[in-house]
């Protein structure tokens, strides 16, 4: 009995895919960009003067290193590993609170508690120094960059001893 509701369920869902995937008009689904971008740059925050933009985070390609993928960053940002810098973003929670130390600061504004709005390129895992605040406008920290050539977690960027810059 309990096999035979299965397949019907199974059935069921077969049934809802095809005829949902053949509902949805071509016009609908959004190509990949030329340029291999994970994130179309009209999302991005504008730039300011003194902080280091987005694009030039996303100066990152994968290639394959053995038998793995790994980023190879332009010469623009392995200068910044190491240095201090400024960078404006939007904080994604990694703890429960209102109040945060370590979190990802992304890019684009995230539209899911859930998931990810961008690529590794367009997003950093800040360490900060003390509590940061949660919120849903856009932050700007100032911290020590690292360059993450083959973090487990598949991160490309971290900032350490963050603080809120201005």
């Amino acid at each position: 009995m309990m096999a035979l509701v299965m397949r019907s369920i199974c059935k069921w869902l077969l049934v809802v895919a095809v005829a949902g995937a053949s509902a949805v008009p071509a016009s609908a689904v959004t190509p990949v960009p030329a340029d291999g971008a994970l994130m179309p740059p009209s999302q991005f925050l504008p730039e300011k003067p003194g902080f280091t933009s987005w694009r030039t985070l996303g100066q990152v390609e994968l290639v394959k290193q053995s038998s793995k993928m790994v980023p190879s960053f332009a010469p623009s940002v392995v200068n910044l590993d190491g240095k201090t810098i400024r960078v404006q973003g939007f904080m994604m929670p990694l703890d429960i609170g209102d109040k945060q130390r370590r979190f990802l600061l992304v890019a684009a504004p995230p539209h899911c508690s859930f998931c990810l709005p961008a690529g590794p390129d367009a997003m950093i895992e800040v360490r900060a120094k003390s509590d940061v605040r949660y919120g849903f406008d856009a932050i700007a920290l100032s911290g020590k960059l690292q360059v993450l050539k083959d973090d487990p977690a598949g991160l490309y960027y971290r900032l350490v001893d963050a603080v809120p810059a201005q």
